[in-house]
């Protein structure tokens, strides 16, 4: 396992974003895990995060011009990241978007960074059903922007509908928009990371959550 993977992991575990028992998920599946990113909530640990996305960003090699964070939990992970890169000597700038359109003084969906022509990185926690990530792709092409590429902090590598198909989210995404996904960590880093040590003892609810919902 890449160091950032392992670094990632265990401050998730730290911070309490990354817990293990038996929670139930949106989708009604019961998980015996649970990924919570609004759990890195202090300066030290948000600047700890944006390290592993910037190493995970490094390893992957993707090319980009500038982070765009999609509301609300990809605002504060793309400027992290911004500040990241700009403290290796990279200044990258950043956008981001409302909600809800704005009627008043520079008005519309989207803050910061001019987008038009520039490759765009999007930066969030999680896909889960790729709604959100669809709607950030039509922002940015929107404002003429070239969307480059996704990263995620942690990519459970289940699948959206097994009765479907064993595609999951982020490979869905990849495989309609023809975009690289690129995650700090998936569920197969997860499930080594538990191997032999403290945490073996929940490898058999990862292990049988995995065979039920897994992606191929």
């Amino acid at each position: 396992m890449t160091d950032h993977r392992a670094r990632f992991l265990q401050l998730a575990l730290r911070v309490e974003a990354l817990r293990f028992g038996e929670f139930t998920l949106k989708s009604g599946r019961t998980s015996p895990y649970f990924f919570n990113a609004g759990r890195f909530d202090s300066g030290a640990s948000i600047a700890e995060l944006a390290g592993c996305y910037a190493d995970a960003l490094d390893t992957a090699g993707v090319a980009f011009d500038v982070l765009f964070g999609p509301a609300y939990k990809g605002i504060p992970l793309a400027t992290a990241l911004a500040c990241e890169f700009a403290r290796r000597g990279r200044d990258y700038p950043v956008a981001f978007n409302r909600k809800e359109a704005k009627a008043h003084g520079e008005g519309g969906m989207l803050i910061g960074a001019p987008l038009d022509g520039r490759r765009v990185l999007i930066v969030d926690d999680v896909i889960t059903a790729g709604t959100a990530i669809r709607e950030a792709l039509g922002l940015i092409r929107g404002a003429g922007g070239v969307p480059a590429g996704i990263v995620i902090a942690l990519d459970r590598q289940e699948a959206v509908d097994p009765g479907v198909s064993r595609r999951s989210a982020a490979q869905t995404v990849t495989d309609e928009q023809g975009l690289p996904v690129i995650a700090v960590a998936r569920l197969a880093d997860l499930l080594d990371f538990t191997a032999g040590g403290a945490l073996d003892a929940q490898r058999a609810g990862l292990l049988a959550y995995r065979a039920a919902y897994g992606c191929d």
